[in-house]
């Protein structure tokens, strides 16, 4: 396979947004309209500073962000009862089941925010992010309020080396595949990043794998359908979240690689229900489901109330 290497673009932003910075920002707004959303599942510990963050700087003060909502996925702990009282609009996914079916997966968080949400430009973040500012988020959209023709912004940032570094998937896994089948997004420094943003219109337009492959899937289904010079990314600084234990993460990995190769079309030769073997004899089924776009559902409800 010899594809174009056309590569993605690295929008250059300011270290830090100053209030006149973002006063302007505002203004290329204009009727646009920006929703947060975080998918959030047992994210009690840290979603109320980070809800409070974007409230009080964006939501408050300046009007960068005009919805802010928690997609609560099952969480067993205080997650919709802190992130509620930080000021966000909390929805459970359960609602968007009732309405669609029952799926599962970071990616089927990522789908039903699109229906809990109305934004013509939607900016995700994780959950569990402990280093998180305001700015990520008028960093993450600016490129596409001043560019039509940027479809989706990806995070670029620096995670400690003692913490994983780069992230162990991404350098063991999505880095190695993509350089293989997909170098146009070789540029890409934090591909798998929970910090990105896009453009409803695309978003709508897409499938949405449900489980851990749902990152790489956007990425080359945006760049298949849209060019891969549609894809920016920027700068955020430093990142630090909840690290997961390889035991975990080889699950994780299995998925992002399926997805890769599937895209890739390299056929794995797994049966209709993939499984990842452990050396133990355990079998973890793997998550290669996926959602349809927005866009052909047959009921365009919202499910924020």
């Amino acid at each position: 396979m010899n594809r174009p290497r056309l590569g993605v673009r690295t929008a250059e932003v300011p270290e830090g947004l100053d209030t006149a910075a973002l006063e302007a920002l505002v203004a290329a707004k204009g009727n646009t309209t920006v929703s947060t959303c975080i998918p959030c599942r047992n994210e009690a510990a840290t979603i109320g500073p980070l809800v409070r963050a974007v409230k009080a700087s964006l939501v408050d003060q300046i009007g960068l962000v005009d919805e802010l909502v928690v997609l609560n996925d099952r969480s067993t702990d205080d997650t919709a009862r802190v992130a509620a009282h930080a000021g966000a609009t909390v929805v459970s996914i359960d609602d968007v089941h009732d309405e669609h079916g029952i799926g599962n997966g970071k990616g089927n968080a990522l789908w039903s925010t699109l229906l809990a949400s109305s934004g013509d430009l939607v900016v995700w973040c994780d959950g569990d992010v402990t280093s998180f500012e305001p700015d990520w988020v008028a960093k993450l959209v600016q490129p596409m309020l001043l560019d039509d023709s940027v479809a989706m912004v990806k995070a670029s940032y620096r995670r400690p080396t003692k913490t994983g570094g780069g992230g162990r998937t991404t350098e063991l896994v999505a880095r190695p595949l993509i350089s293989r089948f997909f170098p146009e997004l070789a540029g890409l420094a934090q591909p798998l990043s929970g910090e990105y943003a896009g453009r409803r219109s695309v978003l709508e337009q897409l499938e949405f794998m449900q489980g851990w492959g749902v990152e790489m899937a956007l990425l080359i289904d945006v760049a298949e359908q849209f060019g891969s010079s549609s894809i920016a990314q920027v700068d955020l600084g430093q990142r630090l979240h909840r690290h997961q234990n390889l035991h975990t993460l080889s699950v994780q990995a299995a998925e992002v690689m399926s997805t890769v190769l599937d895209r890739a079309g390299v056929g794995v030769g797994q049966a209709d229900e993939p499984v990842f073997h452990r050396a133990d004899g355990a079998e973890v089924p793997l998550n290669l489901h996926s959602r349809p776009p927005v866009a052909t559902l047959e009921t365009g409800v919202r499910q924020a109330s």
